[in-house]
């Protein structure tokens, strides 16, 4: 099987990449270990996509996996508006804007384009305060930055990582498990 870059790790490498690194190595522990209180509450808030419960609303595409093949990434989407062709991301509670959220719904937007399907309109909602936020659909500038991060993502090498550390890593998930 071809190699692929789960589109949820877009944010951990962007995050941190000895995060991407750490989340990968422990991804088949028992989460309890290293999850958090956001991490917990944000796989709860998903359970609806998951378990397809959202809507039964055909205008929706719910919990659909996607695929780039120029890009060598894959995940799902969280909700496609077939009569607004509209991407929306749904996170537990958007405080601020971060560059993973927008590489995230960038990747997703590139995976439904390739797979024939128009977007028209990115949303990132927010579920406690029910804000919805629109992202600009990326121009051709965009496009070129979200590319140089796939290709820096395929060539990253953790054996670089073993001395890192940085502001972030204090509050890195992983922190109990590797320091």
């Amino acid at each position: 099987m071809e190699p692929y870059i789960p589109i949820s790790k877009i944010n951990d490498f962007l995050y941190c990449p000895k995060s991407l690194y750490l989340h990968l190595r422990y991804e088949s522990f028992d989460k309890s270990l290293f999850h958090d209180k956001p991490q917990t509450e944000g796989k709860l808030n998903h359970l609806t996509i998951e378990e397809g419960n959202y809507s039964t609303a055909r205008r929706f595409i719910i919990g659909k996996e996607v695929y780039s093949e120029r890009y060598r990434i894959m995940g799902k989407i969280d909700i496609y508006d077939l009569t607004t062709k509209t991407l929306i991301e749904r996170k537990t509670k958007v405080k601020k804007i971060f560059d993973g959220y927008i590489y995230q719904l960038y990747a997703q937007y590139f995976c439904l384009r390739e797979m024939g399907y128009e977007v028209e309109k990115i949303v990132l909602r927010s579920l406690k305060d029910n804000k919805n936020y629109n992202i600009p659909l990326p121009d051709e500038e965009d496009k070129a930055r979200f590319e140089d991060l796939i290709n820096r993502i395929w060539s990253f090498d953790p054996r670089k990582l073993i001395e890192h550390r940085c502001p972030k890593c204090e509050n890195c998930i992983y922190s109990a498990l590797t320091w």
